[in-house]
């Protein structure tokens, strides 16, 4: 079975079980809630209820997310997960504002709960199959690394709080006499909507383009270490797809004095070696020089007024272009974002350099790229 087969097969398990789970205590604790009058129990109830629709969503995102590349869409579907994720990550915080309005209100009018054993069976019944849904979504969510199935697994988490705290005011006003369903209500309620407002926004990033693929990015690095005729690498960008799916392009330094069908060659194999991770890579082969005196000089000025100015600074493609009585340096600069002001200075301060060194007239031009790439 591929992963594509498993992720599908592993969400629609997820979430048949996550709707007949919810179904049935949805409507044992809308039974219960009625039968004792406690506003908490009824909002527990329709918090399965919401449960449902987020599994409904589970299962849509799952299979959404496996249609295959088309005309319109040639890096296919997958992005649908991260969607569903975000879906269910707004139904919690939905649920949470509701309970907390719904507990403002019993605050203001307290009204006292009946005790029933029935309910109380509900409730630890309730907890415990919570409990086990949460366990198992959080199992398969490391398993296929899925960002829906973890949304789905810290929901579980919270109905199991949820209902905890609404058993234990349950049995304290049956034993003090304490009405504090209303108060524990709210407490529950902000904390499902923390939950849900950080589970947004983890969902948010993949969407939205979050960093590198810290993994991914390490695998990269790793492979290059295989290949000795990398003088250095810039420009690393991972573009995520949905999940297991991710395209990538890197620039490689390399001597220019190598054969260019070499260096073809071997640029090939690193991108069919990449393919065995997962993700499709393009590499960009940039000639450097390496055999003039005079350049290997400068760069070497360079990089250390950099460094003097801080230890963050390296620089990519530096080339000396001659000039009508005068030279032209390039090179490029990734820069850190706390150093954004800093542009004109460092520019003004590598020229001050070379043009001290005595090797002639230089114009130093400076493209300032992303840290985040290099």
């Amino acid at each position: 079975m591929n992963d594509n087969n498993q992720r599908l097969k592993i969400g629609k398990l997820s979430g048949i079980i996550g709707i007949i789970a919810n179904v049935l205590l949805a409507s044992a604790k809308l039974f219960a809630g009625i039968l004792s009058t406690s506003i908490s129990i009824i909002a527990d109830a329709l918090n399965n209820f919401t449960d449902c629709i987020s599994s409904v969503l589970t299962t849509i995102g799952f299979k959404l997310s496996q249609k295959p590349a088309d005309a319109d869409h040639p890096y296919g579907h997958a992005r649908f997960e991260y969607v569903s994720s975000l879906i269910i990550s707004v139904l919690i915080i939905f649920v949470g504002f509701e309970l907390a309005k719904s507990s403002i209100e019993k605050i203001i009018s307290p009204t006292s709960v009946a005790f029933t054993t029935i309910t109380l069976i509900i409730l630890c019944v309730s907890i415990l199959v919570k409990f086990a849904l949460y366990l198992f979504n959080t199992s398969i969510s490391k398993k296929i690394d899925s960002s829906t199935l973890k949304a789905t697994a810290t929901d579980c988490r919270n109905d199991v709080i949820m209902t905890s705290v609404v058993l234990c005011s349950f049995l304290v006003e049956k034993f003090t006499g304490y009405q504090i369903d209303g108060y524990v209500s709210l407490a529950v309620a902000l904390f499902i909507l923390i939950s849900g407002i950080l589970l947004a926004k983890e969902n948010a990033s993949p969407i939205l383009g979050q960093k590198n693929d810290g993994q991914l990015k390490s695998i990269i690095l790793n492979k290059i270490n295989d290949y000795p005729i990398v003088l250095g690498y810039h420009d690393l960008m991972i573009h995520d797809y949905g999940p297991g799916i991710s395209f990538c392009s890197i620039h490689f330094e390399i001597d220019k004095n190598l054969d260019t069908l070499y260096v073809h060659e071997i640029i090939d194999k690193f991108e069919r070696e990449m393919l065995d991770y997962g993700t499709t890579l393009t590499v960009h082969y940039d000639p450097v020089v390496t055999d003039s005196p005079l350049i290997n000089s400068l760069k070497h000025e360079v990089v250390c007024t950099l460094v003097e100015v801080d230890n963050r600074l390296s620089i990519h493609d530096f080339r000396l272009i001659p000039c009508d009585g005068f030279k032209k340096i390039f090179f490029d600069l990734p820069l850190p974002l706390d150093l954004e002001d800093k542009k004109e200075n460092l520019t003004r301060l590598i020229e001050n350099r070379v043009n001290s060194l005595g090797f002639g007239r230089f114009e130093v031009i400076i493209t300032f790229d992303s840290e985040a790439f290099n």
